[in-house]
């Protein structure tokens, strides 16, 4: 495997924006990419397969001419199959200085979605490829859209195939990541009464009792430091938005709270919110004339494969081979597609390049990082499915 080819194929993909157009309305989206991409499999004799998303939206599934057909794809030499999974979409460009014409000094490759994540794209794609020429057969890259936002590609990648193993390339650092934690969104809906601001006895103010609601959820977030995950830590709340009022002359009637609950494997959506709508009771209780509702907007599951797990096994040491030391088993912060995967019944591990700057003004990653990422692909691939 050739450093340049890796880092060529990212720094060709960093250059075509593909900016998700749910977060920001009228961007570009991933249809030039999903282009290149067929392309790019073409001239290097793999063959694409597009499975759209119900929007239109493009999914791509890469591998070998004759493997990617039908609902399960073509087994290896052992009869597995292995996805190497990376997304097509990236976030807005926000204040980034040029974020599409990517630049590499020293070991870092910079650009929007450079680290988040098309350097682990192109890690896996590239990785496709060096199996197919190495004789493995089974190995097969997704490149799907959406994922920064409702995650509908993956979601209908899986109507339609499955894989004996996953390998999600979002960055890690390199570790073999084994768990990440979920999230839950909530909206508090506080009611009062409006009155002229004049005569606020006349009316209840609903931005001062939610302040009272506030208090109490604060708390409540203490209170997670209790019950902790060994990889993950404790879940997290915190307040995202708040909303309400109107004229300056006016005892605001309305006021909505949007908060967001991360989630450890074993909590689920319906259990966090009755942990919500609890602290509400004892604001109820401490405040009888307090109006306050819930309702969960979203929930997305946590992810966890168990340590022990044979394909932990045997990706952790595929890695430690083709970087020289083993990599850590860890959990991440932030959610995944992998969640989708495992649900769908998928053994699967994340493992990506190191780098800094996911939706920030700054975005880079390793370029050492990236070729061994895509490395130890193959190395993943050549065990499982050769």
């Amino acid at each position: 495997m050739q450093t340049d080819d890796v880092i060529e194929l990212a720094r060709r993909l960093i250059a075509i924006d593909s900016v998700n157009p749910t977060l920001v309305p009228g961007a570009a989206g991933e249809g030039e990419i999903a282009g290149f991409l067929s392309a790019w499999a073409a001239e290097h004799g793999l063959a694409t397969r597009l499975i759209p998303s119900p929007d239109g939206r493009p999914n791509l599934v890469i591998g070998e001419p004759g493997a990617i057909g039908g609902d399960r794809l073509r087994a290896g030499g052992n009869g597995r199959t292995l996805m190497l999974y990376g997304h097509m979409d990236t976030v807005g460009a926000g204040s980034m200085e040029a974020p599409f014409a990517p630049r590499v000094e020293g070991d870092r490759l910079y650009g929007r979605g450079a680290y988040d994540q098309k350097a682990g794209l192109a890690a896996a794609l590239v990785a496709v490829r060096e199996a197919a020429r190495a004789g493995i057969p089974g190995t097969i890259g997704l490149a799907v859209s959406d994922e920064e936002a409702a995650s509908t590609g993956i979601r209908e990648v899986l109507r339609h195939v499955t894989a004996d193993a996953a390998v999600i390339t979002e960055p890690t650092e390199m570790q073999l990541a084994i768990a990440h934690r979920g999230f839950a969104w909530i909206e508090v809906e506080v009611r009062g009464k409006a009155a002229h601001g004049s005569r606020p006895h006349l009316g209840v103010d609903a931005i001062f009792r939610t302040g009272h609601v506030i208090t109490a959820l604060e708390r409540y977030n203490g209170s997670l430091a209790a019950r902790t995950h060994p990889l993950l830590g404790a879940g997290l709340l915190h307040a995202s938005r708040i909303e309400g009022g109107g004229e300056m002359a006016t005892v605001p009637d309305r006021c909505l709270l949007s908060v967001e609950r991360r989630t450890l494997p074993g909590e689920t959506p319906d259990a966090v919110l009755a942990e919500v709508e609890a602290v509400l009771d004892e604001c109820r209780v401490a405040d009888p004339a307090l109006s306050v509702s819930a309702r969960l907007v979203l929930a997305r599951d946590p992810f966890e494969i168990a340590a022990d797990d044979a394909f932990v096994t045997l990706a952790r040491a595929a890695t430690g081979r083709a970087t020289g030391a083993l990599p850590d088993l860890v959990g991440l912060s932030f959610w995944a597609d992998s969640a989708y995967t495992a649900e769908a019944g998928i053994p699967t591990v994340l493992l990506g390049p190191p780098g800094e700057g996911a939706h920030a003004d700054e975005e880079w990653a390793s370029v050492s990082g990236t070729v061994a990422c895509a490395r130890a692909l193959v190395e993943i691939a050549r065990d499982y499915c050769g």
